[in-house]
């Protein structure tokens, strides 16, 4: 550790870290020593030994509340992320201390057949792994990596992730190539028909995800691809549960899901995958951990072993 490194050591404590997220997340001093029940001068004292110890302001006061500076706003951020680990620490050493081997905080999105599987292998071969997995939508769970509550998170690779000021702080390994794939009923006729084109489903009564999802945005895309108006879903739908329902009860209709998802109510039965060119690829998907000099752990970096075998299965 350098000097400045010991310095900020011995004049900067937890309570600090709390005092900066309390500010940034009140804003107000007034809110701030109410929840963290001090005083206001207390409140301004800490705040003025934080920013004594870090060597910069940290937060612009004004009759309307107390904003972070670019400096202010960084160290909020380093603080969100030193107290999540710390709570992941004590976490893990008392989850250790009743018996467990190791604990992973992973972050997926909800339709997914390869994480289970992965979780399932792990745990076989690290006896004792405690794994929560804790699902949504991939910029929401990138954000609690980033502010420590996950340790990783398995999603798509997105042009909009790629590209976004948040790539500096995160590591990326894209894991799985990912595509388009068409579901209906087994007694769909449909089924036993080879080399269709996505000309021959123009009329089928669709299900699909809202817009702004990846898989919409391709579905509508293999039309307008082949110079076809993209159908327009008579059901319209993200829930796995649901798309895999109504499928089943009306073999009329074609639903447009991921591959993941397609593998996944496949193997429940009921449901076959449609063979239709050409393919449509879709981002592929990988792992995202925070950067930073600390390797990723041992059970991260299994995990993601285990989520590259368990995708060589195919439908």
């Amino acid at each position: 550790m350098s000097p400045g490194f010991d310095h900020l050591v011995r004049r900067l404590r937890l309570r600090h870290l709390e005092l900066l997220l309390a500010l940034a997340d009140a804003g107000t001093m007034r809110a701030a020593a109410s929840r963290l029940h001090l005083s206001q001068p207390a409140i301004s004292k800490m705040l003025a030994e934080a920013e004594e110890a870090l060597g910069a302001r940290l937060f612009e006061r004004s009759p309307q509340g107390v904003l972070p500076t670019p400096a202010g706003a960084a160290a909020v951020h380093r603080a969100r992320v030193a107290l999540g680990e710390l709570a992941h620490a004590r976490d893990e050493v008392q989850a250790i201390h009743r018996g467990a081997s190791a604990v992973l905080r992973v972050g997926a999105f909800s339709v997914t057949a390869v994480v289970p599987a992965a979780v399932v292998q792990l745990r076989q071969r690290l006896p004792g792994a405690v794994v929560h997995i804790h699902e949504g939508r991939v910029n929401e769970l990138i954000q609690r990596l980033l502010d420590g509550d996950l340790d990783c998170v398995f999603g798509a690779l997105t042009t909009e992730t790629l590209t976004s000021e948040r790539l500096s702080l995160l590591q990326s390994e894209a894991l799985l190539e990912d595509r388009l794939c068409v579901l209906a009923a087994s007694d769909n006729p449909l089924v036993r028909r080879r080399r269709l084109r996505w000309t021959d489903l123009r009329e089928a009564a669709w299900v699909a995800p809202p817009r702004q999802t990846l898989v919409r945005q391709a579905f509508m895309g293999a039309f307008l691809n082949e110079g076809l108006d993209p159908p327009v879903p008579v059901i319209e739908a993200i829930s796995s549960i649901t798309i895999g329902a109504v499928l089943r009860l009306d073999r009329s209709l074609l639903c447009a899901v991921r591959f993941e998802h397609a593998r996944d109510e496949v193997a429940r039965g009921g449901v076959k995958r449609l063979s239709v060119l050409p393919e449509i690829p879709l981002p592929p998907l990988g792992l995202f951990t925070r950067r930073g000099e600390v390797p990723a752990t041992p059970v991260v970096q299994a995990f993601a072993r285990e989520i590259r075998k368990a995708g060589t299965r195919s439908v």
